[in-house]
């Protein structure tokens, strides 16, 4: 793989800071890379790898089928191509939703065997920083913004990292799920250890 090519569904959420990430991360390994804005099907031609960014899970939810972005989301996922997903994202990777999943009609992906209870941490004033020891990675700044919890993994997905003894980072095959907000650190380790699943 001569450059490698990252889409950042782009339709709501953090987006320019996920991007931002990539370029940081690119340049500090030193890894020929490219970023790309994902908005329509097209888009996604030529594209390595995903990143789902924080944002409200059930607008991303809709606009993924009003795009028609969905189905190739999942054919991606299947084909073993790497996706990360942060806060919203990570909602949106998960099989089992809560009951505000229900309520809200949010579409999960259902590609990662895990559950997730949405806005587990509390409303948008309730947002807190707090380290997360992550494998290979060590010491990382969270950055939580109503943000979801891991309540339950199972089958090939396992828990990676916790927050007191509750789940903020999981990992199934080619598929990465964070609660929390890496984009918003300017700690490029994150977006390392993404770039090592290619």
């Amino acid at each position: 793989m001569d450059t490698l090519r990252i889409g950042v569904i782009g339709l709501q959420g953090d987006v320019e800071e996920h991007i931002s990430s990539l370029v940081s991360a690119f340049s500090t390994l030193g890894i020929a890379g490219e970023t790309k804005w994902v908005r329509r099907p097209i888009d996604m031609e030529g594209v390595d790898g995903l990143v789902l960014p924080g944002g409200e899970s059930t607008t991303i939810s809709k606009l993924l089928v009003k795009f028609d972005l969905r189905d190739r989301v999942i054919e991606m996922a299947g084909e073993g191509a790497p996706i990360l997903g942060t806060c919203a994202g990570c909602v949106l990777l998960a099989s089992q939703g809560d009951e505000l999943v229900e309520k809200t009609k949010t579409r999960l992906l259902g590609l990662m065997e895990m559950a997730v209870n949405r806005n587990a941490f509390g409303p948008q004033r309730e947002s807190f920083e707090m380290s997360v020891e992550i494998p290979g990675v060590g010491s990382y700044p969270g950055v939580f913004i109503r943000a979801p919890l891991i309540v339950n993994t199972w089958g090939g997905c396992r828990p990676l990292a916790s927050v007191e003894d509750r789940i903020v980072l999981a990992r199934q095959d080619n598929l990465l799920a964070a609660s929390f907000h890496p984009e918003l650190t300017g700690d490029v380790r994150f977006h390392g250890m993404f770039l090592d699943m290619f």
